[in-house]
C-alpha cells in the first residue's frame, strides 16, 4: 500500500472515530437489527404525549414522584428476571416469592419480635434458597425452568397463605423506618443532583481509560468528542429530570436504591467474568461449556439472584403498602416484572439484554398504569394495553433477531 493510501486510510479511521462516524455506526447497527433501547425511548415519548394531552396532571412533578415510588418494587423484581432471561430461562414464581418475602418480614419482625434488618435478611436468604432449588432442578434433572418455577409458584403461594394464617394480613408499624422508606422518604436535593452528575463523570473516566488501553494496543476507539457528547447529553438529561422532580417532593430514596441495584448489576454484567459468562451461556450454552465456562454454576447463580431480588422486591412492596397480605405478589406482579424486562430490551431468546432494561421497562409499564388511573379507566383496560405493549416488544425483538441473522449471513 502506498503512502498516500495509508494517509487516506488513517484519515478515514480518524473520521470514523468522530461524531459523524459514531452516527453512521449507530445507523448501521439499527439497520442490522441492533435496536438497543431505541424502541423504549420512542414508546416513552408516545406515552407521555398521549397521557399529558388527555390529562395535564400526568406530567405534574408530584405525580411523577408517586410513579417512581410505585415503580421501585416491581422494578427490583424485574431486575432479577433480566438475569434468567439472559440465559434463555424463565422464573414464573417471582410474584409468589415476593409475596412470601413480605409475609416472612411480617411474621419475623412484627409477630416474632426479631430486629427489622434481621427479618429482611431472612426473607432475602429464603429467596436465595428457593433460587438454589430451581437451579439444582435445572442442572441435575434438566427440568425446564418453566415447569420448575410454575411448581414453585403454587408451593410458595401456599406457604405464604399458611404463614399469614386466618387473619390474612399483618400491618407493619407506620412509624417504622421501613414504612417511611416506602412512603415518604425523599433524597435531599444535593444528593439528587450529585447522583445525576456521577453517571456522566464515571462515563468520561471509564471511557478515557478504555481509549488509552485500545490505543496502546493499536486498536481503533471512539473519539474524545463522541465520549464527551454522550456524557454531556446524559448529564444534562438527568439534571433536568432532577430539577423538575425537585419542583415537587423530590427523588424518592426508594427509587434511588433501586437505581443503585441497576448500576451494580450493569457493572457486573459488563465488567466481570461472571457477566461475560452470562452472555456466553445465553448465546450458546454448548459453545460456552466447550470454552471452559461452568454452565451449571452460571445457571445456579442466575436463579439464586433472580429469587433473591424478587424477595427484596417483596420487602419494598410491603414497605410501600405498610402491610403483608394474601394479595401481595398476586395479580399482575408476574406480568409486569417479566414484561418490564422484555419491553426494556432484554430478549426472551437469551444472550441479549442489560440491567437498564428493568428500569426503563418498569417506567413504561408504570406510566401506562398511572396514566390510565388518572383517566379513571378500569384495570381491565390496563391489562389489555400492557399485554399489547408486551406483544409488540416481543415482535420487535423477533424481527430484530431475524434482521441480525440475515445481516450476518450477508
Amino acid at each position: 500500500m502506498s503512502g498516500a493510501q495509508l494517509d487516506r486510510a488513517d484519515t478515514r479511521v480518524r473520521h470514523d472515530e468522530g461524531l459523524s462516524g459514531a452516527l453512521r455506526a449507530f445507523v448501521d447497527r439499527v439497520r442490522s437489527g441492533d435496536l438497543g433501547m431505541l424502541p423504549v425511548f420512542i414508546g416513552l415519548l408516545l406515552i407521555t404525549l398521549v397521557f399529558s394531552s388527555l390529562n395535564p396532571v400526568f406530567l405534574a412533578p408530584n405525580n411523577l414522584v408517586n410513579l417512581l415510588f410505585d415503580a421501585a418494587a416491581i422494578g427490583l423484581i424485574s431486575l432479577g428476571v433480566v438475569c434468567v432471561l439472559l440465559l434463555g430461562e424463565i422464573d414464573l414464581s417471582i410474584g409468589s416469592m415476593s409475596g412470601l418475602s413480605s409475609a416472612l418480614v411480617g411474621v419475623l419482625w412484627v409477630n416474632s419480635g426479631l430486629p427489622m434488618m434481621l427479618a429482611i435478611l431472612g426473607a432475602v436468604l429464603a429467596g436465595a434458597a428457593v433460587g438454589f432449588v430451581y437451579g439444582f432442578l435445572r442442572n441435575k434433572f434438566e427440568m425446564p425452568s418453566f415447569v420448575a418455577t410454575l411448581s414453585g409458584l403454587l408451593a410458595l403461594l401456599g406457604l405464604q397463605l399458611y404463614l399469614l394464617g386466618a387473619t390474612g394480613s399483618i400491618n407493619l408499624p407506620y412509624t417504622s423506618p421501613l414504612v417511611k422508606f416506602g412512603q415518604i422518604l425523599i433524597m435531599p436535593a444535593w444528593l439528587s443532583y450529585l447522583a445525576a452528575i456521577l453517571p456522566g463523570a464515571l462515563m468520561v473516566f471509564s471511557g478515557l481509560k478504555t481509549m488509552k488501553r485500545r490505543r496502546d494496543a493499536n486498536l481503533s476507539s471512539p473519539g474524545l468528542s463522541v465520549l464527551l457528547v454522550k456524557a454531556g447529553v446524559i448529564t444534562v438529561a438527568l439534571i433536568g429530570c432532577v430539577a423538575y422532580l425537585e419542583q415537587g417532593r423530590g427523588v424518592p430514596y426508594m427509587f434511588g436504591v433501586f437505581t443503585l441495584f441497576v448500576v451494580a448489576l450493569d457493572y457486573a454484567l459488563r465488567r466481570t467474568q461472571w457477566g461475560r459468562s452470562m452472555f456466553a451461556v445465553g448465546g450458546n450454552a454448548e459453545a460456552a461449556r466447550r470454552s471452559g465456562i461452568s454452565v451449571k454454576k452460571i445457571r445456579l447463580s442466575a436463579f439464586m439472584l433472580c429469587s433473591s431480588l424478587a424477595a427484596l422486591g417483596g420487602v419494598f412492596a410491603a414497605s410501600r403498602l405498610a402491610s403483608a397480605s394474601q394479595q401481595a405478589g398476586t395479580g399482575d406482579v408476574n406480568l409486569n416484572a417479566i414484561a418490564a424486562a422484555v419491553i426494556g430490551g432484554t430478549s426472551l431468546f437469551g444472550g441479549r439484554g442489560s440491567a437498564w432494561s428493568a428500569l426503563l421497562g418498569i417506567i413504561v409499564i408504570q406510566a401506562i398504569s398511572n396514566g390510565l388511573t388518572l383517566l379513571n379507566l378500569s384495570s381491565s383496560l390496563r391489562y389489555m394495553i400492557t399485554g399489547g405493549v408486551l406483544a409488540i416488544a416481543v415482535i420487535v425483538d423477533s424481527l430484530a433477531r431475524r434482521s441480525r441473522a440475515s445481516h450476518g449471513r450477508a
